[in-house]
């Protein structure tokens, strides 16, 4: 039937169901009837859309796996590569060590090269320091944060910049005052000192297993630096820089430096943990060390017009530093002190390596500088192979 009709007793309600085949049904939709009282949709059955809510749309958005690749193809090795050490892998907090250790061997490397003439040290100090403080500032306003850090964190960090710079300090009159491998082995005891002020300020476990592999290291630097100090004691006698009492005060002040250097690496650990940013504690450094060693430049020592050669090394010299900070900051802040301190002793391996791989080195001392090499590596990879410490608050 084309039309059938239900009404009620009433007449009061009235159902009228139409075949869609239906002529008349044709006829309302074009020509609707406002006398009937019926409501006529806006658009007819013909006109109506083929779609609804349940209708996949495919042409709106890609697929997610596509636009992963897609993006992951725009991105440069160079920076996948940073993003994975920086905070990518589980070993990022000892990659990040290793690579400031790499870092501080090129430095040492190029102010070899770069030497056209001579620089006083804390003019040095002050060009590299002001270049990190640059760097620093702008590397906070491009992120996005407080430049002086979180108020909760902001005594920490000034901590840090205060014994850090009295590390430098120290350590610049100690190299000037001792021969330079005295100076080295001392430098070098930082790391000893960073894990015991751990365990004291910050109350970290240290292990028998971290206590052996510091010592192994130790050792190791010992057995390489050993000829050279016994060749350096036994002629300090003539030098007219360390007779008497000079030699003992510059020996207490490089072991002070080292002091202060292993203190400085547990206030890094906390004031980037506390500002969840190690580039603060970078910045914070610069902001004191800047006018401290302006002021020692000019009362200390005479300032020296550098050429420009020389200048653009100084440049380079400091972004290098800039960069071997940061990892620095981000290595502490991640690992167990005790273990990241124990891959600085990296460095001493690879600058051998360089020196024996460039014929520099010579017949005596050789096999007690392979035998400190081996001890270095062995504890380094123990270091590693048995992983990143659990970190506990």
């Amino acid at each position: 039937m084309a039309e059938i009709r239900i009404a009620d007793e009433d007449d009061h309600l009235e159902l009228t169901v139409r075949d869609l085949d239906s002529p008349d049904l044709e006829k309302s939709a074009s020509v609707p009837s406002l006398a009937s009282g019926e409501i006529v949709p806006l658009l007819s059955q013909n006109q109506r859309p083929r779609f609804n809510i349940f209708s996949p749309s495919y042409a709106r958005r890609r697929p997610r796996e596509q636009v992963i690749r897609v993006s992951e193809s725009e991105i440069s090795p160079v920076i996948q590569f940073s993003s994975w050490v920086w905070s990518g892998s589980r070993y990022s907090g000892l990659l990040c060590m290793a690579l400031s250790s790499t870092l501080y061997l090129i430095m040492e490397l190029l102010s070899v090269s770069f030497s056209v003439e001579p620089i006083p040290l804390f003019e040095t100090a002050f060009l590299r320091c002001t270049i990190i403080l640059i760097l620093s500032y702008i590397c906070l306003k491009r992120i996005g944060q407080p430049v002086f850090g979180p108020a909760h964190a902001r005594k920490l960090l000034i901590s840090r910049a205060l014994v850090g710079y009295l590390s430098l300090f120290s350590f610049i009159f100690s190299i000037q005052m001792l021969p330079l491998s005295q100076a080295i082995v001392l430098s070098f005891v930082n790391p000893v000192m960073a894990s015991i002020a751990a365990r004291v300020i910050l109350h970290e476990k240290l292990k028998i297993t971290d206590i052996g592999g510091l010592a192994c290291s130790f050792f190791g630097v010992l057995f390489i630096f050993g000829p050279t100090l016994t060749v350096q004691v036994g002629s300090e006698v003539k030098s007219e820089n360390l007779k008497g009492n000079h030699h003992i005060y510059a020996l207490l002040l490089g072991l002070f430096s080292s002091i202060t250097g292993g203190v400085s690496y547990c206030l890094i650990k906390a004031a980037a943990k506390a500002s969840e940013q190690p580039v603060n504690t970078v910045l914070s450094f610069g902001l004191v060390a800047c006018p401290a060693a302006a002021i020692c430049m000019f009362s200390l020592e005479s300032f020296v017009l550098p050429a420009f050669e020389t200048l653009i090394g100084m440049i380079v010299l400091g972004l290098l530093a800039f960069c071997a900070e940061v990892l620095l900051a981000r290595g502490l802040q991640l690992e167990k002190i005790s273990k990241a301190a124990n891959v600085l002793y990296i460095e001493v391996v690879l600058s051998q390596l360089w020196i024996l791989g460039t014929g520099k080195a010579g017949s005596s001392g050789l096999f007690s500088r392979l035998v400190g090499c081996l001890l270095i590596l062995m504890s380094v990879s123990y270091t590693i192979y048995t992983g990143p410490a659990k970190d506990t608050e």
